[in-house]
């Protein structure tokens, strides 16, 4: 049985989605995507001249909140192992050519990052491919990275709670999600794992115990009714 958290088997799936990722996010959430993500980066207070790291930048669809902060003294480190969503990041970043951005191609576990260099870290829907040891381990790499009072700001799709909405996003997920994928890639199996690890995953209440386990200071964030689910907070 194929390992849905091991991290190549991850990649692959991200590699396949890269062409149509953005635009199949944007759609099925119905645009709140980029709201969420928006705020999510707004939910903590980045320094114009900050070192902000987004991990699991993907295409780099959070650095547009991030990039109206950071002067030409910040700077923007996006980290991703799929070549297929750093490729696109790359096009991406042809349109920031004033701001400082470094992009690394590099495991959030293996990185080549310096300890306690990084002033932010975001991410935006990233935290559902992680198991519960791997959601540990990303607290450790957390605290690593980051400097003395740094910050930090998740956000992930999740299931919302009230029955009816759970009901309907649920069916959403199971069948509609996959119809979209299949008419992006003419594979439903591909866009289908997202709704796997949504459901999986469940909601942030499990990362926020995780982190405050790790000795963050930690506040949980919950975004339209529960269909997405966050948190932010401080290295003490």
């Amino acid at each position: 049985m194929k390992d849905l958290y091991h991290p190549k088997y991850v990649e692959t799936l991200f590699d396949k989605m890269s062409s149509s990722y953005e635009r199949m996010n944007y759609i099925s959430s119905f645009g709140f995507s980029e709201r969420w993500r928006r705020q999510c980066v707004n939910s903590i207070d980045i320094k114009k001249d900050s070192v902000v790291l987004d991990l699991m930048t993907g295409m780099g669809e959070c650095w547009k909140p991030i990039l109206k902060v950071l002067d030409h003294n910040g700077e923007l480190i996006g980290l991703d192992f799929s070549s297929g969503m750093l490729k696109m990041a790359k096009k991406r970043k042809e349109k920031y050519s004033k701001h400082k951005i470094n992009l690394l191609q590099e495991n959030v576990f293996k990185n080549s990052i310096r300890s306690g260099s990084v002033d932010c870290i975001i991410s935006g829907f990233g935290l559902k491919t992680f198991s519960e040891k791997q959601l540990n381990d990303f607290a450790l790499e957390v605290n690593r990275l980051l400097k003395s009072k740094g910050s930090f700001s998740f956000i992930e799709v999740s299931i919302p709670q009230n029955r009816i909405l759970k009901f309907f996003y649920l069916l959403y997920l199971k069948y509609c999600i996959p119809f979209l994928g299949f008419l992006f890639l003419g594979n439903p199996e591909t866009y289908k794992m997202l709704g796997v690890y949504t459901s999986r995953f469940n909601s942030s209440i499990n990362t926020k115990e995780v982190f405050e386990m790790n000795g963050f200071k930690v506040e949980y964030l919950n975004y339209f009714y529960g269909c997405a689910t966050g948190i932010k907070g401080q290295k003490l």
